[in-house]
């Protein structure tokens, strides 16, 4: 679908003159395009088109958005050498004051001034990357640590609940509303041996034993960027920052970081789990961590490795056994294909959990 992106621009409090938008990034939920503007001294945008469907309360979570990234703001302005324009997203409000822009269609736009001068990563090169991510995702739950108010609002309810994940998943296996059972019996048997071992760190929560936290929820590694030599600038993506974990991001960012291939690779022989990669981000992580985290958070986190690449394989499989109702595909198998892979992501991690628990430990001396 096209959008007329000029008029969009004009329900919003930019500067400039809109030149051109473009489709940007590799996103699964939300359209997002780049706009140039025609003045050289003004900034670009980031647009979006949020998902209403996924995220049913846009108010709400842009309410989110706005309060965490006037916090960092607040934060960064009062740290030596920190550059707030560039290492938070800078949310620009619509005409009304709203911190978004409902349509005549009814969908609901958001505009970030863009960030130049960055990179981000689907696959990571160098431990040198990795050590940056972490220090990305590290920083942004330690700046957030002390956000006062309350509670931020859940987007997504239940978003990494491993109870209501695996209750979906075994309801749609029942169900199979497509016939695609058949299809997935080694997938549906690998959740099937894992499912009470992944129920670990809700189960330490439920008993008080890990404290929620603000955290992001969706901190793939192109969700972090990096300036020209590569080092951490910004946490992009907030739609699901909200009360959770700490091994949501970590376990998260292990899944996407140590990886040896895309997240949807079809050779599954190029798919492992790089220790030394996991060794840079845990390192980057832990120094900007480790100062506010308990000792049971902490010696949770290589587990939470294994936990997040489950959650996100079995998110996979479940929508393909539904029909493909929650994330884009580009074939009819691509969910599947990228549920096998995730699967192998974990195969790998299992392999090498005491070097990972060994890695922590190290750190931590």
């Amino acid at each position: 679908m096209s959008y007329n992106l000029e008029n969009i621009f004009f329900n919003f409090q930019v500067k400039g003159s809109f030149k051109s938008g473009e489709p940007y990034g590799s996103g699964h939920i939300n359209d997002t395009f780049l706009v140039i503007t025609k003045e050289t001294d003004n900034a670009d945008y980031i647009f979006q088109r949020i998902n209403h469907h996924i995220f049913k309360n846009v108010p709400k979570l842009q309410d989110n958005i706005l309060r965490v990234t006037s916090h960092l703001r607040k934060k960064l302005e009062q740290t030596p050498g920190a550059n707030p324009d560039r290492e938070t997203l800078t949310l620009i409000p619509a005409i009304d004051g709203k911190p978004y822009y409902k349509d005549d269609e009814g969908n609901y736009w958001r505009i970030y001034i863009f960030i130049n001068n960055n990179h981000s990563y689907d696959l990571v090169e160098t431990p040198a990357q990795a050590y940056e991510g972490g220090k990305a995702f590290g920083r942004f739950q330690y700046l957030l640590s002390d956000l006062e108010g309350e509670p931020l609002f859940e987007t997504i309810l239940n978003f990494h609940n491993m109870d209501m994940r695996l209750e979906t998943f075994f309801q749609t296996v029942k169900k199979d509303p497509k016939k695609r059972v058949a299809l997935a019996g080694p997938e549906i048997k690998f959740v099937e041996e894992r499912a009470d071992e992944m129920t670990k760190i809700l189960r330490l929560g439920e008993a008080g034993k890990i404290p929620q936290r603000i955290t992001h929820n969706d901190t793939k590694f192109n969700n972090v960027l990096l300036d020209e030599n590569d080092k951490r600038l910004c946490v992009i993506d907030l739609d699901t920052v909200m009360p959770g974990y700490v091994h949501y991001d970590f376990g998260d960012s292990i899944r996407t970081t140590t990886n040896t291939a895309n997240e949807d690779e079809k050779d599954l022989s190029k798919v492992e789990m790089d220790i030394h990669l996991f060794e840079a981000y845990s390192k980057g992580f832990l120094e900007e961590t480790k100062s506010f985290l308990t000792p049971v958070e902490i010696d949770n986190l290589a587990f939470s490795g294994k936990m997040m690449t489950f959650i996100i394989g079995l998110r996979f499989i479940t929508d393909y056994i539904d029909g493909d109702n929650y994330f884009k595909i580009h074939h009819e198998h691509h969910n599947l294909q990228r549920a096998k892979a995730q699967f192998k992501l974990v195969a790998s991690m299992e392999r090498q959990f005491s070097q990972m628990q060994q890695v922590i430990e190290n750190i931590m001396k």
